[in-house]
């Protein structure tokens, strides 16, 4: 086994397994010795209640842990032997995400609150690792051959050799693991998720020091080829700082020291490589760790303190109190920046978060939001876009970023906006100087922008406007004094000012952490507290309430407890035991879902909005006809008698009558009723694992339901047929099996006391697995049905309306037709609406002097939703759409299915498809739990499926039929991240 200065053998005994750890001939004794008693410590020290594991001695008969052996060359070196931790070692483990490293955090301070009451003469040895002793490696630093990376690693050394000396004495100091890199933590096994840290090995570098130079050498080597290194470094000081609280003069010298150990490492390599070129193991890191200290060079030190002081829980920036009291003061000497007073009066709010404007702001184009925000506010006010806002409108690449976990947007407003027309006039609200002038003039950026610099009452702070007119670029330069009144710019139109309405962007900043033309106006949910301690509320120099200019905070913690306080456990939650918790969606549009913090989640299975989220044409039809009239059928109304007529062009001619529900599960229960009146028979035949809806009736006839968890069996007039499922079912790819096994049942209820009255079959099989019936299966079962006099009930809840892509009606692809149609919410894009489609013969039948009465089906409201889904379908020409983006999304899921073991099927048509997930390819054992970590993980980088079928380990998917290519791009880009995963694979696998 690997070891930078032991020989490290694994040793497999009937007793167990153990790692003998043999040491150089000229190792000294007093180390030994040192490690020995640590490691005797920690087996009595560490806390109960830590959950890091560590090696524990094994000591032969004699009791001494070191022993004597002959290495085989006559030479006799000292070797220990140490317990073996199960796992997986962090380097080869994917992924590492905020979750893992936390967990590491945690453990790395379990074992340093033990250590704490530790002490040896060995821990006080010089150690060139030691951070202490990082400035003594400028000795060498003509060994590392790159000029530029050699110029990098001298100032992070000199920075580290700056700091100041006193202080460092006055850190928390005590013996430390020393070496927690990738190679020396144990994780879960690939089968466990979320990952957790299992143990901790080598303390081969366990030296007395400062305490936080734990956690420096641990972020260190977390952030490696991490896409954000400081959000790796944040999530270990969270987890550390959850154990042992870190102190403000700790969180000072971290980022020095993260940047010192990396220099530390890159000079002992470049020495490493000149002694011992052959020893793969001591450049094992090497180049990561050089890409990551260049990376860091870029990173202000300041603004990563205050990231870092932010994980710690401590106030991000410490100036903020100070600064908080001095905006307060500052209101009764600052001048109107627009020239007059504002005031309750004289502004209006505008509401531009996640839940505010029904267009979205991208949507419109500048001039379109610039007259709808005018109309809002009217003519004689100003407008006020607030502070601490979750908007939607920063829809350029350059707002998105990845994180340890995903992708993350920035969506928080960090300034207040004021509306007024493009020429109104800018005002200095303080007296400052030109910090700095700048046309950055990026789509959705500032266009020309000012900063201005302040000395208030001892505080210095900065102001940012952003949207002016371009005149600002010649009238003032960096050093200009402004007084207080001063006008210094005006505002200016969509055509200079990054494509936006006129307005004006105002932001106080605290400090400009190395920023000179811009700051960052928007800000990552991720980092609310970090921005909201460096951008403070600026509504005192407005002259205007905090409460105001300020947006409430999201709702989402009293909206769960009132969920839960109020709403059953049966009313599930998803992604309830995901990392995050479950979802507080507020806003959709097309194929996307917004959250309260205006997070994008691409919708992947809510195919009850059919065409699309908030659809343009349903929310104006709806809106209109809710503003005239909504009633019932019991009066004549052209919306009814439309849509009826319109529904039944689009149906075999045979299915003439139409009776309109609320849902699914009212209609398949009157399509029960209908097949009853019609045979007068009782008895009813089911695919196995099927699901027709919610009603008593619906669950008898249920397999997914009655047969599943609370379920009591299918009654006697019940009986289900082998799910005809060719990849994994009862009878394999043999199709004459299950048509044999459905006639078998059809005759056996025929014969029976209930009698035959109806055959249930979705056309395609959804809670069963996203299946595609074979062909010719549904017409010979047709044929034996009819032959006992019973109908037949297609269930098009989940299929029909141009799902399919090849056909309007998912029977059609089998090339029959049924006696009676149902169909669901998707036909009315998620308003309540529902059919049932039926012959002439039955809907007579079922006309026996009861009325049938439905007091909102086939209301004003819904029709004007169902007609508007129908006229959408043929004019955005969704019906192709869903079957041209379905055979690219199908073609790219088989190109996955080629590169990744674990999905060993996917099928379906258009934009209903499956992908099952197995263990092997020969066993098609079911791999559940895959799927669901695939799901869950999904998730967190912005795409939602769901898994489904009799073993929960296929993961469905049927968005809404607007999605498109760039959407299926996104799909398969971040499936392709997650599937290379540790839990993604195949238990074993790795």
């Amino acid at each position: 086994m690997p070891g930078f200065v032991d020989e490290n053998y694994r040793v497999d005994s009937a007793h167990g397994r153990f790692v003998l750890k043999v040491v150089p001939p000229d190792a000294d004794s007093d180390y030994l010795e040192f490690q020995v008693a640590l490691l005797d410590h920690l087996a009595s020290a560490l806390s109960p209640d830590a959950s890091v594991q560590l090696p524990r001695l094994i000591r032969p008969v004699s009791g001494d842990a070191l022993v004597s052996i002959d290495d085989g060359r006559g030479v006799y070196r000292k070797a220990r032997l140490v317990s073996f931790l199960s796992g997986r070692l962090m380097s080869v483990a994917q992924p590492h995400g905020s979750g893992l490293l936390y967990a590491l955090g945690q453990a790395l301070a379990q074992v340093d609150e033990a250590l704490s009451r530790f002490d040896h003469p060995g821990a006080h040895r010089f150690d060139q690792w030691d951070l202490k002793q990082a400035p003594a490696q400028r000795e060498h630093l003509h060994l590392v051959q790159d000029a530029s990376l050699r110029s990098i690693v001298e100032k992070s050394l000199n920075a580290y050799a700056d700091l100041d000396s006193g202080l460092l004495d006055s850190l928390p100091r005590s013996v430390i693991h020393g070496d927690a890199n990738d190679n020396n933590i144990v994780v879960s096994c690939a089968d466990v998720w979320p990952q957790d840290v299992v143990g901790l090995i080598d303390f081969g570098d366990a030296v007395y020091t400062q305490r936080i130079h734990e956690v420096a050498i641990a972020a260190a080597y977390a952030m490696l080829d991490k896409a954000d290194p400081m959000s790796a470094a944040r999530a270990i000081v969270r987890g550390y700082a959850s154990v042992l609280p870190l102190e403000a003069d700790e969180i000072h010298v971290l980022f020095p020291a993260i940047k010192a150990r990396l220099a530390v490492s890159t000079v002992i390599a470049a020495q490493s490589r000149r002694s011992n070129p052959d020893n793969a193991y001591l450049q094992v890191s090497a180049d990561p760790v050089e890409r990551l200290l260049v990376a860091l060079d870029e990173v202000n030190v300041q603004w990563a303190e205050v990231l870092l002081r932010d994980a710690a829980g401590l106030e991000p920036e410490p100036k903020a109190p100070a600064l908080r009291t001095t905006l307060s003061d500052a209101a009764s000497v600052s001048k109107p920046i627009l020239g007059y007073p504002l005031s309750l009066d004289n502004v209006f709010v505008h509401d531009l978060s996640v839940t505010g404007q029904p267009s979205l702001p991208a949507a419109l184009t500048a001039e379109e939001w610039t007259s709808c925000l005018e109309r809002e506010r009217g003519a004689e006010r100003v407008g006020v876009g607030r502070y601490n806002e979750y908007r939607l409108a920063y829809t350029t690449d350059t707002f998105v970023a990845e994180g340890v976990d995903g992708p993350e947007r920035r969506t928080l407003h960090l300034g207040v906006d004021l509306f007024a027309p493009a020429g109104t006039p800018v005002y200095a609200p303080l007296d400052g100087v030109v910090h700095a002038v700048a046309d950055n003039g990026m789509d959705l950026n500032y266009g020309p922008t000012l900063i201005l610099r302040h000395e208030l009452g001892g505080t210095r702070f900065y102001t940012l406007y952003g949207h002016l007119g371009r005149g600002v670029l010649t009238r003032l330069s960096p050093g200009d004094s402004v007084t207080a009144g001063d006008q210094m710019a005006d505002l200016g139109d969509e055509t200079v000012n990054g494509g936006w309405p006129p307005h004006l962007h105002f932001q106080v900043i605290s400090r400009m952490f190395g920023h000179d033309g811009d700051f960052v106006g928007v800000a990552p949910a991720s980092l609310a507290a970090v921005y909201g301690s460096v951008c403070p509320n600026p509504a005192a120099l407005l002259g205007l309430p905090n409460e105001l200019v300020e947006a409430p905070p999201p709702t989402t913690a009293h909206v769960e407890a009132r969920r839960k306080q109020h709403l059953p456990a049966a009313l599930s939650l998803s992604y309830s035991n995901s990392p995050g918790g479950g979802l507080h969606i507020v806003r959709g549009r097309g194929a996307m879902l917004y959250d309260v913090q205006g997070r994008a989640y691409l919708d992947c299975v809510n195919n009850v909005c059919h065409i699309g989220h908030a659809h343009p044409a349903v929310v104006d039809a709806v809106s209109r006809q809710m503003a005239l009239l909504n009633t019932n059928t019991r009066y004549l109304h052209d919306n009814l008698a439309r849509y009826v007529h319109e529904l039944a062009a689009r149906l075999p001619a045979s299915l003439s009558k139409v009776f309109l529900v609320c849902s699914g599960s009212e209609a398949n229960d009157l399509a029960l009723r209908l097949a009853r009146a019609a045979t007068g028979k009782r008895g009813v035949v089911v695919i196995d694992h099927a699901y027709h809806g919610n009603l008593s009736s619906l669950i008898e006839i249920s397999p997914y339901k009655h047969n599943g968890p609370g379920g009591q069996g299918p009654p006697d007039h019940v009986r289900s047929v082998a799910m005809p499922d060719v990849f994994r079912g009862r009878f394999g790819a043999d199709v004459a099996a299950y048509v044999d096994d459905a006639l078998r049942q059809i005759d056996e209820m025929a014969a029976s006391t209930f009698g035959l009255s109806a055959f249930f079959a979705e056309s395609l099989l959804s809670c069963g697995g996203q299946i595609e019936l074979p062909p010719g299966y549904l017409a010979q079962v047709h044929a034996a049905v009819r032959e006992q006099g019973a109908v037949v009930v297609a269930d098009e809840v989940q299929v029909g309306f141009g799902r399919v892509g090849s056909h309007f009606w998912g029977f059609e692809t089998q090339d029959v037709v049924p006696d009676i149609v149902t169909m669901g919410k998707p036909i009315g894009n998620g308003h309540p609406l529902a059919a049932v489609a039926t012959t002439e013969a039955i809907a007579d039948a079922f006309s026996n002097g009861m009325e049938y009465f439905n007091t909102f089906g086939g209301n004003p409201v819904s029709c004007a939703a169902g007609l508007a889904v129908l006229d959408t379908i043929e004019r955005e020409n969704l019906q192709q759409n869903a079957a041209h983006v379905g055979k690219v999304l199908v073609d790219a899921l088989r190109d996955l299915q080629a590169r990744y073991s674990v999905i060993g099927d996917v099928r379906g048509r258009g934009l209903f498809l499956g992908m099952e997930f197995v263990e092997d390819a020969d066993s098609k054992k079911p791999a559940a739990r895959q799927a669901s970590y695939v799901v869950n993980r999904m998730k967190e980088r912005g795409v939602l499926l769901s898994t489904d079928g009799p073993d929960h380990n296929v993961i469905k998917i049927k968005p809404p039929i607007v999605f498109g290519r760039a959407h299926v791009d996104q799909l398969v880009g971040n499936l392709e991240k997650v599937l290379a995963e540790d839990a993604a694979q195949p238990s074993g696998a790795l």
